[in-house]
């Protein structure tokens, strides 16, 4: 118990209960699931935990009247992010098939553009230019609304 980082007090009264246990539980032991001083280790180690376990203090904080704000979005916030993705949205659907496929494929799949590229089987330049129209495409159409 001592190598095990407990007082030579605590050491003393975990061995002493251990001891105890080993006596009151005698008939539980079974020799076909291993030796006695694994079982007696055994006992006295769950009886450490325990211990342990049970002098731990978790410290507690009076919070009485504290009212900490929320990091949730709010309503205004909320309702601006619902118009922004409606004229995403929007913008996706106005630009060419080809790019449109190719910002999902690396925004929502979350794919680098070289897989993109195999996955499509087109060449990696074509990927980056037709990702680049996509961005100036998409730029010109929600900063104009158009």
């Amino acid at each position: 118990m001592m190598r095990k980082n407990a007082s030579s007090e605590l050491a003393e009264d975990l061995v002493q209960e251990a001891m105890i246990a080993v006596w009151t539980k005698a008939a539980l032991y079974e020799p076909s699931k291993g030796s006695v001083t694994t079982w007696v280790f055994t006992i006295a180690r769950n009886l450490r935990i325990d211990r342990i376990r049970r002098d731990v203090h978790m410290p507690t904080t009076e919070l009485g009247d504290y009212d900490e704000p929320s990091e949730a979005p709010e309503g205004e916030e909320l309702l601006g992010r619902k118009q922004e993705d409606g004229l995403v949205a929007r913008a996706l659907q106005s630009i060419p098939e080809e790019q449109r496929q190719i910002l999902i494929l690396s925004f929502v799949e979350d794919m680098p553009q070289s897989e993109i590229a195999s996955k499509l089987s087109i060449p990696l330049g074509t990927v980056k230019s037709r990702m680049r129209l996509a961005y100036g495409h998409l730029r010109r159409i929600l900063e104009t609304g158009l």
